[in-house]
Parts: C-alpha cells; sequence; structure tokens
C-alpha cells in the first residue's frame, strides 16, 4: 500500500463522515505526519500559518478518530496504521490489516502481517479528485479570521456556476485571505486552480499565455490520483511552489490569446485567481478607467461573463472594473462581494497583541471599522507607545492614525481632482449628508459632482447611510481624520 492509498483510504474516510473530500491542507497534514514533519513545516509547505494548520489538524483527527473508532492524533497516527488498522465506511467496522509493505515517500516501510481487505461498497464514492494547483503568487498569509458568511457565499456562488465573481475592499481588509481559505472547501469542483497577481500590471497578452500553458497541461496529467504536473515537474497538491518558472510546451498550442483561455475553461472547469486588480487602472482618473493598453482587460472580463463555459474567475480588487456593473444583470454569471470589516473576531488580534481593557476593544473595532490591518497596526502602537493601555490611547482628542497614514495615501494617491473635491468636503462634515443637491461651495457641475460621488462609491471610499426613506453619505472616521490631518 503506497501513500496514494493510504490518502484515498483517510479521503474515504473524511468523505463518509463530512460530505466533503480532503483538501490539500489535510492532504499536506497527513503527508507531513508520516514524515514526521511539525506543523509549522507543514505550514510552511502550503503557504499557510501553523495555527490555521494546528486547527485543521485537530479537526481532522477528530474525524478520523470517529472513523476508526480509535483516539487518532498527530502523534500516533503512524503507530495506528503499523498496527493495519483501516476503517471500512460501508460496514463501519474497523478491520486488522496484515501483510502488506506500505511505503511512504519511499522513507517510511511499514510491513504489517497478513492483510485482509476491506470490503467494496455496492455504491463506492469516487476518489479524491486532485485538481492541478499552481498558487505561486499568492502571498503568505499569517492569520486567518472568522469569516463563515462570507465563505459561504462563495462557495454558493462557484456552485451556481458563477462565471465571473469579484471581492471588493479597502487595503487591509482580508479579501486575498478569505480566498486562500476558500480554496481548501472548493477545489474539488476544479481540474485545475491557477491564482496571479497583477501587481506589475502584466500586459492581457502575456498573462493569457502564461494562464494558456498552465491550462494546457490538464490535457497530459495522469488519473486523478496521480502527482500534479507543473511546469515539466511532478509536484503534489499538498505542496504548490512559489515563483516557479513555467517551461515551454510540447506540441505548440493550437489556439491562443482570448479565444485559447476560452478554449480550455470549456475544455476543463477551471478556477482562476487574479489579484491586485486594481493596478491595471490609470490613477487620477475616476474609478475603473484602464491604463492606456489595458482596455482589452475590459473585453476579456466581459467575454468571460458571456461565453460558454463552466470555469470561474475570480477578481481580487480595491475598486469595482466599469464593465461589472452592467454585467451584474446576469446575476447567474457575475457576482460582486464587498468585504467589509470583523466583527467581535477581530478581537483575537487584541489579545495576540496583549492588550488590556477588553471592555474598549469593540470601541476600537467600530473607530476602524474592523479592518484587519488597520487594527493589527493600532494595536502595535497602542503596545508599543501606551504599553498596552488603550484608555490612554483613546484620551486624544483626534483619532490616532499612525502608520495608518501611509496605507489611506495609497488610496488617496489614486483619486481624480473632482474625488478629492468631494472628499475634503465629505470630510469637514460632522454627519451624514444628502446628495440630492450639489454643494454649492463645490466648484463642480452636478454631472461631476455625481459621477465622483459613484466613483468613491466604487472605490469603497464613501459609505452609504440609509435614515428611513432618505439616502446619506458620510467617511468612515479614519479616513475623515487623514483627510484633515
Amino acid at each position: 500500500m503506497d501513500i496514494a492509498e493510504v490518502l484515498t483510504l483517510a479521503d474515504q474516510l473524511i468523505f463518509a463522515k463530512t460530505g466533503k473530500h480532503l483538501d490539500y491542507v489535510q492532504d499536506a497534514i497527513l503527508r507531513g505526519t508520516l514524515e514526521d514533519a511539525t506543523y509549522t513545516q507543514i505550514a510552511q509547505e502550503v503557504y499557510s500559518s501553523p495555527s490555521h494548520v494546528r486547527n485543521v489538524g485537530s479537526d481532522l483527527w477528530k474525524t478520523l478518530s470517529k472513523g476508526l473508532k480509535k483516539n487518532i492524533t498527530k502523534n500516533n497516527f503512524r503507530a495506528v496504521l503499523e498496527k493495519g488498522i483501516v476503517y471500512n465506511y460501508q460496514s463501519a467496522i474497523v478491520e486488522n490489516i496484515r501483510g502488506e509493505s506500505i511505503t511512504v515517500n519511499n522513507k517510511v516501510n511499514v510491513c504489517p502481517e497478513k492483510v485482509r481487505s476491506p470490503k467494496t461498497p455496492q455504491n463506492p464514492e469516487p476518489t479524491a479528485k486532485q485538481p492541478r494547483i499552481d498558487l505561486g503568487d499568492a502571498p503568505e498569509i499569517s492569520t486567518f479570521f472568522d469569516r463563515k458568511s462570507e465563505l459561504t457565499t462563495l462557495e454558493n456562488w462557484i456552485l451556481s456556476r458563477t462565471r465571473l465573481i469579484t471581492i471588493l475592499g479597502l487595503s487591509g481588509i482580508g479579501k486575498t485571505a478569505l480566498t486562500l481559505q476558500l480554496i481548501p472547501q472548493i477545489q474539488h469542483e476544479f481540474d485545475c486552480i491557477i491564482w496571479r497577481s497583477l501587481h506589475n500590471s502584466p500586459p492581457l497578452a502575456s498573462l493569457q499565455t502564461d494562464i494558456i500553458q498552465f491550462l494546457s497541461q490538464q490535457q497530459e496529467t495522469n488519473p486523478p490520483n496521480s502527482p500534479l504536473s507543473r511546469g515539466g515537474e511532478e509536484i503534489q497538491p499538498a505542496s504548490p511552489r512559489r515563483g516557479e518558472e513555467i517551461q515551454p510546451l510540447s506540441p505548440p498550442l493550437s489556439k491562443g490569446g482570448l479565444g485559447g483561455v476560452i478554449h480550455h475553461l470549456r475544455s476543463h472547469r477551471c478556477l482562476i485567481i487574479l489579484d491586485d486588480v486594481q493596478t491595471i487602472f490609470s490613477s487620477q482618473q475616476l474609478a475603473g478607467n484602464y491604463q492606456p493598453g489595458y482596455e482589452n482587460y475590459g473585453t476579456f472580463f466581459k467575454q468571460i461573463v458571456e461565453s460558454c463555459h463552466n470555469s470561474c474567475i475570480i477578481l481580487i480588487s480595491w475598486e469595482k472594473p466599469r464593465e461589472i456593473a452592467a454585467l451584474e444583470s446576469h446575476q447567474k454569471n457575475c457576482q460582486t462581494l464587498q468585504l467589509n470589516g470583523l466583527g467581535e473576531s477581530a478581537r483575537e488580534i487584541f489579545t495576540e497583541k496583549g492588550l488590556s481593557e477588553s471592555e474598549k476593544w469593540s470601541e476600537l473595532i467600530d473607530l476602524y471599522r474592523g479592518n484587519p490591518l488597520w487594527l493589527n497596526t493600532v494595536a502595535a502602537t497602542i503596545q508599543d507607545l501606551f504599553n498596552g493601555n488603550i484608555s490612554d490611547f483613546l484620551s486624544y482628542d483626534s483619532l490616532v492614525l499612525g502608520d495608518l497614514e501611509y496605507l489611506l495615501h495609497q488610496h488617496f494617491q489614486r483619486l481624480s481632482d473632482t474625488e478629492k473635491q468631494v472628499m475634503s468636503w465629505l470630510a469637514n462634515q460632522n454627519k451624514p449628508v444628502e446628495i440630492s443637491k450639489k454643494p454649492a461651495l463645490l466648484e463642480l457641475s452636478p454631472s461631476e459632482f455625481l459621477k465622483a460621488v459613484e466613483s468613491l462609491r466604487r472605490r469603497l471610499l464613501i459609505e452609504k447611510v440609509q435614515k428611513g426613506d432618505r439616502t446619506l453619505f458620510t467617511l468612515q472616521r479614519a479616513i475623515a481624520e487623514y483627510l484633515n490631518s
């Protein structure tokens, strides 16, 4: 029995108990355990935090324990295999296996006594589907927060075959972390998963070539339980590698460009994740205007929604592409998730930072709108300058920004002149205001004023407040403080 068979048995057990197959983190935990790897080492392999891997492992061992009717832990998992205990999920009988050699990555060789094979169920569940995964451009995330509602929404959209999903939010709100959390939940829905960052604003032709090179390899891969193939090198799904160069393919591709991408999206169910989409938009212009030479991205997004295929593209961005508003009328094919701040789960940040006065944590969460990065930055300031005392920090008349100024500057420098005027006006209002009439002090035409407000909404920099039948607009306090500083 080799490692693939061990994982297949574990997958069948997990599926019988949970209705879900092993995800790539669980897969990595089982492989790593059989090689005496620590959780920290396993976390490095899957580009996750040790705490997240440890939590996944804890749930995994509990599920295995229920299935095997024996207490299973990371420490005794190998010993259980050596004794030859295997779970027969159809009859729920634990059977003893003897006599067959188990080899794990050519390092662990277990030789139990004679084997007694488990009974085959009349309608066996399919073995685990192992997608080819390339997370080469995905960043390393150290902390995951509770986003169950958002994860459920995204999973439902994917299960309903939504073709284009946009995840919007200010910097630091957790868009990338949320998407990384999503992958283990939905990976078995796909044949291929690829993550690419647009941080360096690649031309569309270059991006499409890269995507086609990766997706076209699916036609030459082995059956689902075989190792993944990437760049001519075999890897396991639990160990996506960063920064590898994809080698030229042979034979040459029959199709290229947008037609080639659509061809592969039809041939296989693929998930393409594009991060930092805002970098292909122009600065000092209204939201969603492409840089010169990047307008074809708009055509690309439109074709993804309107073409017939079962694949999915996820866009992660600070601002919404202009085409998306019109495409959202096709709700089945195009959806947008606006990611807001954390609720009370953000208290975990203050626990890790060692802040005192837990009764004031909710006030901090509200002041900084639950933005994880903002709260981490503020918590570090409170610990460093105020010895963890929140009351001293809040005693200042104005909201303390500290290093947040740099983060907010990244957003503000992208604004057009008309948007900056509207932002400055809102920053000086002491309560939410209506926009039914253009403020007299703004030297803008009514059309310019409304376009600027609409653009700022697409950037998520102004908030809408409903008061009865009236719609009002305001700024987050941290943003107002930045503008008035």
